[in-house]
């Protein structure tokens, strides 16, 4: 039995869909949808947005998860507190029948577009014991790579477009998750990655120079910290990026490898690069640049590593552009010869470790016509936006996103009429745009129906997705600190419907 098969899921799920089974309502249609309820507070830092990710896995999961002999047998296996057995034999030969998730269509957000919170990233449609079967594996894949896709974004937003990000987290990360994790790291901005399969299954190098290790195995050998680095390059003249902090930094690693590089240049090599791993980051990196300079090499890289994240990485660049002139090192010239290796701090999303996505009811057909589902709660947020929904992006006059709309699924949002924009729970809150203020996206993309509509689409359109959209925030969004809040609204027609929901749920 594959443990990442059909039964990767919560026993609830089973459970309740048995309960379906009996009273008939198992194939009774039903709206499913998942999203979050707030974005990554990191503590010093806080997310302004998300980057959706996840999506191609869990459709792919959905074509081939199948309750099959091995499924059934682990199910009989179960037994309820009187050791009888917990699933009726009736109920595992419907399952066994069902086969997978043939019967669902889910319409998605495209993966790697930017994503609010209360804003559906999935709407999944179907028989009400599918659709309830699929909710654990389908937050498993999209929090987690969620979460991760937006770190990434953001160590990209610190370093800068034009920058190079490696992510070099899969030793740190949990499990079979570093596969997921390097993925939705190289969606979010990381350029390329240390892991090696996983690289090549995506279609890029991996990346990568020597640890600390290689330099500690030839000392304790007897020779030098330049024997090591020698020894590096002779087997990868056109590949060198040698490490320098094993020993001393500025005054060991740092002119043992102009040596190395001088003989490289003399056999008609050019050396990429150097690593430094350890210290105050940005002080070592004005100091290497201002040597490299001063024996020739203005153009090696320098890669900076050892718990980056964004904010770290923010501080770096502040700090070389105020202290590179004292050394008469031009800051700019040096920030584009940086590469940045983030590790531990992207694939564990460092200060806000799961993202809280969740997987709502928010309709069932009920003769012939979709009933909204409402859940009511002492908190604000956890209210439910009932019904059958469309969601719009909402840009303004400058090309921008103002805003997230939600409307009920058979209202017509038109962009020749006024917009009425409704805050989702303060009745006081609501704003107007006329025509001609603002334009209209549909977000949400039949993506699977039986089986998916699409094969896996290639990382560099899911990559070019978040460039565009992250491109298309408001630069007060964009904040790494204190980011100001996008607005995800509702239209006065959906708006009307839950209030009346609640107060009818409310008594």
């Amino acid at each position: 039995m594959d443990p990442f098969g059909i039964l990767y899921t919560d026993l609830y799920q089973l459970t309740m869909g048995q309960v379906y089974f009996r009273l008939g309502l198992h194939e009774r249609e039903a709206l499913f949808e998942a999203f979050y309820r707030k974005n990554p507070d990191y503590g010093a830092h806080q997310a302004g947005y998300t980057v959706f990710a996840g999506l191609d896995p869990l459709l792919s999961w959905m074509e081939n998860a199948r309750f099959g002999e091995a499924e059934l047998e682990a199910l009989r296996a179960l037994k309820s507190r009187t050791g009888k057995p917990l699933f009726a034999e009736d109920y595992l030969h419907y399952l066994k029948a069902m086969g997978g998730f043939s019967g669902l269509t889910v319409r998605a957000l495209p993966e790697g577009r930017v994503a609010h919170p209360q804003v559906p990233l999935l709407s999944v449609e179907g028989p009400l014991l599918q659709a309830q079967l699929l909710e654990t594996a389908l937050l498993n894949r999209i929090n987690y790579e969620t979460l991760i896709a937006t770190k990434a974004s953001r160590v990209r937003e610190a370093a800068g477009e034009e920058a190079v990000v490696l992510e070099f987290g899969l030793r740190r990360a949990p499990g079979k998750g570093g596969e997921s994790a390097t993925r939705a790291s190289l969606i979010g901005g990381a350029n390329r990655s240390s892991a090696v399969s996983l690289s090549h299954l995506l279609g890029l190098p991996a990346s990568g120079t020597h640890a600390h290790s290689l330099v500690q195995a030839f000392l304790a050998l007897g020779y030098s910290e330049e024997d090591a680095f020698q020894a590096f390059a002779e087997v990868f003249p056109d590949d060198t990026i040698l490490l320098l902090d094993t020993v001393d930094t500025l005054h060991s690693g740092l002119p043992h490898a102009i040596k190395v590089f001088e003989n490289l240049r003399k056999k008609g090599h050019r050396p990429v690069g150097v690593r430094i791993d350890s210290g105050d980051l940005a002080h070592l990196a004005i100091q290497a640049a201002k040597e490299l300079d001063k024996a020739g090499f203005p153009d090696t890289l320098i890669v900076l590593s050892g718990d980056l994240d964004e904010l770290v990485i923010w501080q770096i660049k502040s700090q070389i552009l105020e202290e590179a002139p004292r050394y008469g090192v031009d800051p700019e010239k040096l920030l584009k010869r940086l590469v940045y290796g983030v590790g531990t701090r992207m694939v564990v999303s460092w200060g806000y470790p799961a993202l809280g996505g969740v997987y709502k009811l928010v309709a069932i057909r009920e003769n012939g016509t979709w009933a909204p589902a409402m859940k009511i709660s002492d908190s604000l947020e956890k209210i439910l936006n009932p019904g059958h929904k469309k969601v719009y992006r909402v840009y303004d006059g400058r090309g921008l996103a103002t805003a997230d709309l939600m409307a009920t699924f058979e209202e017509e949002v038109r962009e020749d009429a006024p917009l009425c924009l409704r805050h989702p729970t303060d009745p006081t809150k609501r704003r107007t745009l006329n025509p001609g203020e603002f334009t209209l996206e549909p977000l949400l993309q039949e993506a699977f129906r039986g089986k998916r509509l699409f094969p896996p689409l290639p990382l560099e359109a899911l990559r070019e997705r978040r460039q565009k959209d992250v491109a298309r925030l408001d630069p007060g969004v964009r904040r790494l600190v204190n980011p100001h809040i996008y607005h995800v609204s509702l239209t006065e027609r959906l708006f009307t419907l839950k209030e009346a929901l609640v107060a009818r749920l409310s008594g």
